[in-house]
């Protein structure tokens, strides 16, 4: 009976354990890349006298860096089965990034070690992404870890800022290193506590190649891109719409930006729960209504209050962009690490879209304005486009 009793109460421990390991692995994951963000170009400057010209170099070095990675190793880690030996390698690699920042105060070696080693810890959330559909856990699970990954984003900034301007430099590369020991545990626990995952029905996964083929998929691909490339383009401007556009100080734009980074979160959670209980494409037109709905209204606001009360739509059309379309991607491409590795390339991408948007509309009389405006277009064409694209699947399965 003591020994059973024993037993249970192990059980239990472990089951608790491991609940409060996903979240933990996802929080650090994220917070590791939310604190170096915001410090890098300081890094450079600061330890390795980059000059201004230089740092753009080196920062578009790491993220072509940081796009083939999150590309090649997920794909590979497809191809075994095993996404945690590489989330543990990808962990490694974050150590070894501080490590040599810390060590030199060569320009040529941070490059170096920026793109071989700071392109694999980018990987470490994509991976998690992968290991929890590989192992079959439900899109609200899914949604719930990507609303901590949010949570991260909004602590993580103020954090590094903070610690810098305190301590200085020296406390930067401190807090980089702790997230970066975590992470490895993190990793090491993880890779000790899973368990064998069944393959169903038998089948060999299709090739990479034979995924990404057909218009369908490529659909997908660009619908997303899209999205997030109007989300991108209007946080982009919005301090400059604020004060320029609004004459407004330029703390309502901290205000507004805060608030559809903390609306998110609860955005995600209330997104996880519907996930279940209505069908996808209709979660998903309500999200890209509510962005349609204030990327409309905002190009027409006049006070900042105004901006700061259309937060919840802009909170709701993220929330699903990020949570929805991760899901939709784990069904649409059968790889996990594809899948993950792709959506994450959709944010990338959009940011490059968003640039060109904004150079395009900045020979205007309205500038700002004309980027929500054409925010605005680019969400309804999506929606038409895909809803005429189910409405023709439709007629096509009816005969």
């Amino acid at each position: 009976m003591d020994a059973e009793r024993t037993s249970r109460a192990q059980r239990t421990d472990d089951g608790f354990a491991g609940r409060l390991l996903w979240p933990a692995a996802a929080w650090f994951w994220a917070l590791q890349f939310a604190v170096l963000n915001p410090l890098l170009a300081v890094l450079l400057v600061t330890l390795a006298g980059a000059t201004p010209s230089e740092v753009g170099w080196v920062l578009g070095a790491y993220n072509v860096g940081g796009f083939v990675a999150s590309l090649v190793i997920p794909a590979m880690a497809d191809r075994t089965g095993d996404y945690l030996r590489p989330l543990l390698f990808c962990a490694l690699g974050g150590i070894g990034l501080v490590l040599t920042l810390a060590l030199t105060t060569s320009l040529p070696v941070v490059v170096i070690a920026l793109v071989v080693l700071g392109g694999p810890p980018g990987v470490g959330s994509t991976l998690l992404f992968a290991q929890l559909r590989h192992q079959g856990a439900p899109p609200a699970q899914v949604i719930r870890t990507r609303a901590i990954v949010s949570f991260a984003w909004v602590v993580g900034p103020p954090l590094a800022t903070l610690s810098t301007g305190t301590f200085g430099t020296p406390a930067a590369l401190l807090l980089l290193g702790g997230i970066g020991l975590v992470n490895v545990g993190t990793a090491l626990l993880l890779l000790r506590r899973r368990t064998p995952v069944r393959e169903t029905g038998g089948a060999a996964r299709p090739s990479l190649l034979s995924q990404l083929r057909g218009w369908s998929r490529w659909g997908v691909i660009s619908a997303f891109t899209l999205l997030q490339a109007s989300n991108i383009a209007t946080v982009t401007i919005a301090t400059l719409f604020v004060t320029r556009a609004l004459h407004a100080p330029i703390v309502w734009a901290g205000v507004v930006l805060g608030a559809a980074a903390l609306l998110e979160i609860p955005a995600l959670l209330a997104i996880g729960r519907l996930h279940g209980r209505m069908p996808v494409r209709l979660l998903f037109a309500l999200g890209g209504g509510a962005g349609l709905v204030y990327f409309g209204v905002a190009a027409f606001v006049h006070g900042p209050w105004q901006l700061l009360a259309l937060q919840p739509l802009n909170a709701w059309f993220f929330a699903t962009v990020a949570g929805v379309g991760l899901t939709v991607f784990h069904d649409v491409f059968p790889s996990p690490g594809l899948a993950s590795g792709l959506f994450t390339n959709t944010r990338r991408i959009g940011a490059v879209l968003a640039g060109l948007l904004i150079a395009v509309l900045g020979v205007l009389p309205a500038p700002y304005r004309a980027v929500y405006v054409a925010s605005a277009v680019v969400v309804a064409v999506v929606l038409v486009v895909m809803a005429a694209e189910r409405r023709s699947r439709a007629t096509v399965d009816a005969r």
